[in-house]
């Protein structure tokens, strides 16, 4: 009989959906926010997770508000590099080989002297702490749905300018709820044609209509999010046929009020379709748990088994960037975690 407890730590993985600034430890946004003189609200002062349920307008506004606040604490250079080496550290424990980190690099540029020299820091960043961590890192570049699409257009190009810098892919963030996702299909036939994969949001604040609309108008690869599809039986059967990987984000979707509790988020109901996974920490900042965790809450709260949660992690392998060899090394490594005697 299989034993239930084997450590998600070191069961290898791949992250592909974890925002930058919601990457950051609690306690270097407080320090961040002392160097720069940034007053904190006490919710983020108050080391628990705040209340963010955001199914309606001021619910989202709300969390918007505090995001960008926490933004606004990254300054310097030095600010960048330390988040993403703290980022790749924390990865690192819970067991990632591989991440994929999503950015908006125009948020970044007011401070860091503009759109390109922001990207450069950011990139070097994740050099530096892919050398420092033996963490595999790259990064998908994302444009804002609540900006005008010829942004995003302008920001797909930057993308593939800097495919050979670490860019991966590109995608499509913030309240779904605004500007159709066909608005900005012309931005990512550029990116697709650049060579990147195409990973916008869809079917976290809305229904499967979104997740259609990733689809349909920016012929996604992955959908961030996505679990709003197990309401709709057919586009179960797309996502599984396609073998469209949805980066689902368990803690994420409670916390802002998408599924009362973690026995809802349907996480059954897309693995039992055959829709391939890949769970993600989304903002750890906000929610409190980072990668692992998500792992966690699959076992405790839907009794996944460790052969499936090693499928879990094969697929969120599966539906990365990583190339042939990490692939490997990541499999091997988790078909030896399920291989291995449990410690007593």
């Amino acid at each position: 009989m299989e034993h239930p407890h084997r450590d998600l730590s070191t069961l290898p993985k791949a992250h592909l959906h974890l925002h930058f600034t919601g990457s950051m430890r609690p306690s270097t946004l407080l320090e961040l926010a002392d160097k720069h003189g940034v007053h904190l609200p006490e919710v983020l002062r108050g080391g628990t997770p705040p209340n963010l349920r955001a199914t309606d307008e001021r619910g989202w506004f709300r969390f918007q508000r505090l995001y960008d606040i926490a933004r606004s604490c990254l300054r310097e250079p030095e600010d960048i590099q330390r988040l993403v080496r703290e980022a790749a550290q924390e990865d690192v424990r819970d067991g990632s080989g591989w991440l994929e980190i999503q950015v908006d690099p125009t948020s970044y540029a007011p401070l860091l002297g503009g759109l390109i020299p922001a990207l450069e820091i950011i990139l070097d960043a994740v050099d530096a702490a892919a050398r420092d961590t033996g963490l595999g890192m790259r990064v998908v570049i994302a444009a804002n749905r609540m900006k005008h699409p010829l942004e995003a257009r302008t920001l797909a190009r930057l993308a593939v300018r800097y495919a050979d810098r670490g860019v991966i892919g590109f995608g499509l963030s913030n309240d779904e709820r605004r500007g159709m996702a066909r608005d900005f299909d012309r931005a990512f036939a550029i990116a697709r044609e650049g060579g990147l994969l195409a990973a916008p949001h869809g079917g976290e604040l809305t229904g499967p209509s979104s997740v259609r609309d990733c689809l349909d108008d920016l012929r996604a690869a992955r959908v961030g999010h996505g679990v709003r599809a197990a309401e709709d039986p057919r586009l179960l059967r797309r996502l599984a046929e396609r073998q469209v990987t949805c980066e689902v984000c368990p803690a994420s979707n409670v916390a802002l009020g998408v599924y009362d509790k973690h026995e809802d988020v349907p996480l059954r109901t897309l693995f039992e379709a055959g829709v391939p996974m890949a769970l993600g920490a989304d903002d750890p900042l906000l929610f409190g748990s980072r990668l692992a965790a998500q792992y966690g809450i699959a076992r405790r709260h839907h009794e996944f088994t460790d052969a499936e949660l090693a499928e879990l992690a094969r697929q969120s392998v599966r539906g990365s960037a990583a190339p042939e060899d990490v692939r490997k090394k990541l499999l091997s490594g988790i078909d030896d975690w399920l291989a291995a005697p449990v410690a007593v």
